[in-house]
């Protein structure tokens, strides 16, 4: 690493430290009082649940009482099965008071039962000093108010002490009639339930308890539950988290001190069982957590992460090892390149520590682990994405030179090599063949010959024109037309290598569509004077995206590869070999054994056989020739299939070389280069997973919103971090490097999005079979009618279609007060963007006369 990396690294470091810090600074809030007036108590352990009918054993009630001993003066209780009945009589000997519970739910005989049970109980036990009948089954709407007074009134009946029944605040005030059957208003106060940020959630209860007060001044009031959980979701402004419950309690206690409250805190000790009934945040509402160690410091002043030095430091150690590697071979990156990277770089691995240390604080079970691994592997995922394109963002604009400058080079005629150039044709109209042919008349190169190879052409009216017109042009352009040749377009290669002038030293190939210019041959070819030179490239380029606005958005998108990817990838000799305009050594082709057949972009495998040779590649990013894009979107989208399915093949073939598990010459530029380009590609293939998931996810959360909370806040920022970076990227490099307009570059994007499915479904299928076929682009053909256009998108148009009617319903449906919700929400209409592009696209196609003179470039010469 150079001086000034190392400066900016340990800026970075101390920036992101200070950051930690900040977030982390103690907080001084009133101490905990020595004694306090009541706990909540429930002593289910690990593994227990009333839902399963799996209680504490006596010995565990006994030392939890014994642990709350001295720390408070009383407990409350909620029901009286199996053992807990007793934990009146067991408190007694812990001189703790208790504020007795019973359960009643709809069914009356068990009620009626149990009633029976909790009364005799009540009278034989003189610690009991006051009675709550029910607990929140108004809100449950499980009895109406005249059958809850029945109970609250056989109690009154039953016992000397204040009966009561716990209920939410405004349950209270709905209900005036329910005044007359209680002694007390025994009321929850729970403010993160309603969304309240934790700075005013004293206030609020306050608030609330002088409305009671002035609603009912002869009623005694008891807060039957106050309290604030340690994890969970964010709810509207209510975050969950170890501090918060901290902060909370800590100046509720105080403020209790001054009001003179009743109060029972929710609760003593974290119940893990209560996720299956109020959702994840259930589980931790405890003082304690379940193994019954404090989970904040009483007197101490809070510090949100108390370990937060040690996160730190291992972010810090874990940012600079990766901000280390990404500057491997990067000695021409500017400092602000540099910067940029050292910024995402610290960013990204602190998020994903904090992450990481916030997951694992949450009671495991087999499904959490799994989730977590999920998640886990998806960050990962996510953040080598995100750091691949921020490393080609920042090599693609803040380089101080290029390491490999095109160089001109002159050379006599007399030393110019004999270049042979395959014209690979199937089904071509003749008149744009006969314009290529005529192009390539017109070169300024003093020895070439041109090797038209037509393939399984079946009518003769197509391919026979060209015939003829090949015997116009003179000896040195041989027609040949094969039928049956196997092999498509690298088998017609092959072909024309075969038939080959011996005196060729160079092989040219273009499409059979591309018009070039003369000085096309004459100022490449000189470049293999390097005897190292294997290929020399010149971008495709096309001459028809002005003819309407769907081919004006293909060529916007098209042009981010040639003046942006190729340029970053010249720079370590990884470009990408395109199967036009490229120059080949023919030697060295030969000694190859020539374009491979098993795979359907040959030209790339070529190119990556060529570099494991040790051969180099010289790209000129400048137009010498131009092409026909694709006439309708279905041609389009088969293109891109194409080019995505042929490299997972080669990424298949030929991972050994690209890890170094096989010998090779590539080097570590390289290996990166083919890798990391192809990751954005498999990551739309892993895309395609969680859109699957997403919205199974999502019809289960419709059907079970009980049971299926929305995923954590993580699984939300993921995608939309990750796509709003690519989308920032695109639009800043198409500005500054392209020269694109606003109207070129939001053209480019909508494209690009367009083809995501297409890429996700050619990435998974090439990575599970090998014998696709080969997907030729027509030229010149009819463009598509709108019906035909929609017809080649129906998988996408569902998709489009699940996604908005999913997130709808569930906006619809679903109390949008937590930020898990409305984040996730907020995901699916993201993820539906690239479905929705797919149908804008495939609309504009269907209009072949929908002008787009808006998309004009004005140059399309070199952006170097």
């Amino acid at each position: 690493m150079k001086v000034s990396s190392v400066v900016i690294a340990l800026a970075i470091a101390i920036l992101a430290v200070s950051i930690w810090g900040f977030a982390n600074r103690p907080e001084v809030e009133p101490p905990w009082p020595e004694r306090i007036q009541g706990f909540s108590f429930s002593p289910f352990h690990e593994g227990q649940s009333p839902l399963k009918k799996v209680y504490p054993t006596e010995k565990q009630i006994d030392s939890d009482l014994a642990l709350l001993e001295g720390k408070t003066h009383a407990i409350r209780t909620y029901t009286i099965e199996d053992k807990l009945i007793r934990i009146p009589e067991m408190a007694k000997a812990h001189n703790l008071n208790v504020a007795f519970g019973i359960w009643l739910d709809d069914n009356k005989e068990h009620n009626k039962t149990e009633m029976k049970r909790f009364l005799q109980t009540a009278v034989r036990n003189s610690n009991i000093v006051r009675v709550m009948v029910g607990n929140e089954v108004l809100l449950r709407e499980e009895l109406t108010v005249e059958e809850l007074a029945v109970y609250l009134d056989q109690a009154r009946k039953a016992l000397n002490i204040p009966v009561s029944t716990a209920e939410p605040w405004h349950v209270w005030a709905e209900y005036p009639e329910l005044i007359a059957h209680v002694d007390y208003i025994a009321v929850q106060m729970l403010p993160y339930w309603e969304g309240k940020l934790v700075d005013d959630a004293v206030g609020y209860v306050v608030d609330r308890v002088n409305l009671l007060k002035s609603l009912y001044p002869d009623k005694p009031i008891v807060i039957s539950e106050v309290g604030w959980p340690s994890n969970g979701r964010t709810r509207q402004l209510a975050v969950a988290s170890t501090a918060n419950e901290a902060v909370f309690l800590r100046r509720f206690l105080k403020k209790a001190q001054e009001e003179k409250y009743i109060y029972y805190i929710m609760e003593a000790f974290d119940q893990p069982w209560k996720r299956d009934t109020e959702g994840a945040v259930g589980a931790y509402w405890g003082v304690y957590d379940v193994s019954r160690h404090e989970k904040f410091p009483f007197t101490q002043p809070i510090v949100p992460i108390a370990n937060w030095t040690t996160l730190a430091g291992l972010s810090v150690f874990i940012a600079v090892i990766t901000f280390a590697i990404l500057l491997i071979d990067s000695q021409t990156l500017g400092d602000r390149g540099r910067g940029f990277l050292a910024v995402l770089v610290f960013a990204a691995i602190s998020g994903a520590v904090w992450v990481i240390y916030d997951y694992v604080q949450q009671y495991m079970t087999v499904g959490t682990v799994i989730v977590g691994l999920v998640m886990f592997s998806g960050m990962i995922g996510v953040i080598v994405v995100l750091l691949t394109e921020a490393h080609e963002w920042a090599e693609a604009r803040w380089i101080i030179r290029l390491r490999r400058p095109f160089q001109p080079v002159s050379l006599t005629d007399d030393r110019l090599p004999m270049v042979s150039i395959h014209v690979p044709a199937y089904n071509e109209p003749p008149e744009m063949l006969i314009e290529t042919l005529d192009a390539l008349a017109a070169l300024d190169y003093p020895r070439f010959e041109v090797l038209l190879v037509d393939n399984n052409t079946r009518d003769p009216r197509v391919w026979k024109p060209v015939a003829e017109h090949c015997r116009r042009l003179g000896p040195r352009f041989r027609f040949f037309h094969i039928r049956p040749l196997a092999g498509f377009k690298a088998g017609a290669l092959n072909f024309a290598l075969s038939r080959t002038h011996n005196a060729a030293e160079i092989i040219a190939v273009i499409d059979s569509d591309y018009a070039v210019t003369p000085n096309w041959l004459r100022e490449l070819v000189p470049q293999f004077k390097e005897p190292k030179i294997g290929i020399v490239q010149a971008p495709q380029d096309y001459r028809d995206g002005s003819v309407n606005a769907f081919k004006a958005m293909c060529y916007a998108e098209y042009r981010g590869f040639f003046f942006i990817g190729m340029v970053t990838r010249n720079e370590r000799n990884a470009i990408i070999q395109h199967g036009t305009m490229t120059l080949i050594r023919a030697a060295l082709l030969r000694q190859i054994d020539g374009w491979s057949e098993w795979s359907i972009t040959e030209d790339a495998e070529l190119g990556l056989r060529i570099f494991e040779q040790g051969y180099y590649a010289a790209y000129l990013p400048r137009s010498y020739g131009r092409g026909l894009m694709p006439d309708t979107f279905i041609d389009y989208k088969k293109q891109r299939y194409r080019w995505a399915y042929g490299a997972m093949q080669i990424l298949r073939r030929h991972m050994g070389f690209l890890t170094g598990s096989e010998k090779s010459h590539l080097r570590n530029g390289q290996r990166y280069h083919f890798i990391a380009g192809w990751l954005p590609w498999l990551a739309d293939g892993a895309n395609l997973f969680f859109n699957m998931a997403a919205l199974l996810w999502s019809v289960a959360m419709i059907i079970d919103p009980l049971k299926f909370d929305p995923p954590l806040v993580i699984f939300s920022i993921l995608p939309l971090s990750l796509f709003a970076f690519k989308i920032g990227k695109m639009l800043y490099l198409y500005r500054t490097r392209v020269k694109a307009t606003i109207a070129q570059t939001i053209a480019s994007a909508v494209a690009g999005l367009a083809l995501s499915h297409t890429i996700a479904r050619a990435v998974l299928s090439g990575l599970l079979t090998d014998n696709k076929p080969f997907f030729r682009t027509p030229k010149m053909a009819t463009a598509s009618i709108l019906k035909q256009s929609i017809a080649a998108s129906l998988e996408e148009i569902f998709l489009l279609a699940a996604m908005l009617s999913v997130a709808t319903v569930i906006a619809v449906r679903q109390p949008m007060d937590t930020l898990d919700m409305k984040l996730w929400v907020i995901v699916l209409v993201t993820q539906s963007l690239p479905y929705a592009a797919t149908l804008l696209v495939a609309v504009v196609s269907g209009f072949p006369r929908l002008k787009g003179r808006f998309m004009h470039w004005q140059s399309k010469q070199d952006l170097a």
